[in-house]
């Protein structure tokens, strides 16, 4: 590398990267925390420790500061720039994270406060940090003795053509490095007595996937749970009532006067209709998930529940995990909703009291190959900063809850 008083510019032969002119640099590396002055550019060197940068208060507009990661390790020991004024419009903190980064800030008035003029890490800039998302809360679970399927859990993404409930897919996010964001995988809803138990959110940073609503045994006393997808009513022509989906998530239940369980609904389409006025009469099918493939090859998610019999047939679980309704014989032939699919549970059948539980959500997230994600306490992967495609990588939550930060790979 090399310095040339004469123009201001320092060339660093790995970076190749020119930084501005006009800054007096400071020949002796900094190697603990320090008040920068304006117009003075510095090494740093955080090989033994963090260091924090504190820059100029009441400056200039037009004053300048300029560091570099000298020591290659901000990575593992980071450089946190810090001011009375705003950074980039903000009162947060400016963390580097990237090894041999190298920045120029210019003040630039009281709103924006310092802005960056010179953004570089390990030799190119790096790419903006889009994360895609697919977040499928815990399904809906059901009651027994002919209840409705329970609701598939609510389906959020951002990758592909749609999301769940019909809507188009949602944007992706734009994230920060060195940035917490919360995850929750979502567990599926306990069966119970009555109506099964909703199941529980799942979460991403801003985006919140809302349970699948629990099944009803169906009478005028039990209520059909509303949530990500709608929980079924059950023995409709006793006072059934029907579970409602959520918008940009999932499906109604069926709703229908028979006897028997109406399906649960799935993230892409409404739970099915029971079938027969008597005995036998058939469970609704659960309304079938949606297919994404985030990871590279497509799974679907979010089945609803079948519902279960009346003296006849159980309906049949949706695609992506949706348990299978009850055969009206009282030998308790339901399901419980999938595992890490946010299916709901099958409805319980005629005179069987043993109930079914929703299956557990998932969150999944792919983005630049440029980084990876650091986990937090409290949350499980089945796989971590996985490559897919050129440029891609993805990560898959299953289970806990916690907070994760993105940094350079």
């Amino acid at each position: 590398m090399g310095f040339t008083k004469a123009t201001g510019d320092y060339i660093d032969q790995t970076t190749l990267t020119e930084i501005s002119a006009g800054i007096d640099w400071q020949a002796t590396p900094k190697i603990a925390s320090f008040t920068a002055i304006a117009g003075e550019g510095y090494f740093i060197d955080t090989t033994s420790s963090a260091i924090t940068v504190t820059l100029p208060s009441s400056p200039n507009a037009g004053d300048e500061v300029s560091i570099i990661d000298y020591g290659a390790n901000a990575s593992t020991n980071n450089i946190t720039i810090t001011s009375s004024d705003n950074i980039e419009g903000a009162a947060d903190n400016l963390v580097l994270s990237t090894d041999k980064v190298s920045k120029t800030l210019v003040y630039s008035d009281a709103t924006k406060g310092w802005l960056v003029t010179t953004d570089v890490a390990g030799g190119a800039a790096a790419p903006p940090l889009t994360v895609d998302y697919l977040v499928v809360a815990g399904g809906g679970g059901s009651g027994p003795d002919i209840s409705g399927g329970g609701g598939a859990g609510g389906l959020r993404t951002s990758y592909g053509g749609t999301s769940g409930g019909g809507s188009t897919a949602e944007s992706t996010l734009l994230l920060d490095i060195a940035t917490n964001y919360t995850v929750t995988v979502g567990s599926g809803g306990a069966g119970a007595n009555g109506v099964g138990n909703n199941g529980s959110n799942s979460v991403f940073s801003t985006i919140t996937s809302t349970g699948g609503g629990g099944g009803s045994q169906g009478t005028a006393t039990w209520i059909p749970g509303d949530g990500g997808s709608g929980g079924a009513s059950s023995r409709g022509n006793q006072g059934g009532l029907q579970g409602s989906g959520i918008a940009g998530q999932g499906y109604d239940s069926g709703y229908s006067s028979s006897p028997a369980g109406d399906g649960g609904g799935g993230a892409s389409a409404q739970g099915g209709n029971a079938t027969g006025s008597s005995n036998p009469s058939t469970g609704g099918n659960g309304g079938d998930g949606l297919g994404v493939a985030i990871t590279g090859s497509t799974t679907t998610y979010a089945g609803g529940g079948g519902g279960g019999g009346y003296y006849g047939s159980g309906g049949s679980g949706g695609a992506g995990g949706g348990g299978t309704g009850g055969t009206g014989n009282a030998t308790n032939t339901a399901t419980d909703g999938s595992a890490n699919l946010g299916g709901g549970a099958g409805g319980g059948e005629q005179n069987a009291s043993v109930t079914r539980s929703g299956g557990s959500g998932i969150v999944i997230l792919r983005y630049p190959a440029y980084y990876n994600v650091t986990l937090g306490s409290g949350l499980i992967t089945s796989s971590l900063n996985t490559t897919v495609g050129a440029d891609e990588k993805y990560t898959i939550f299953t289970a806990g809850t916690g907070t994760i930060t993105f940094g350079a790979a």
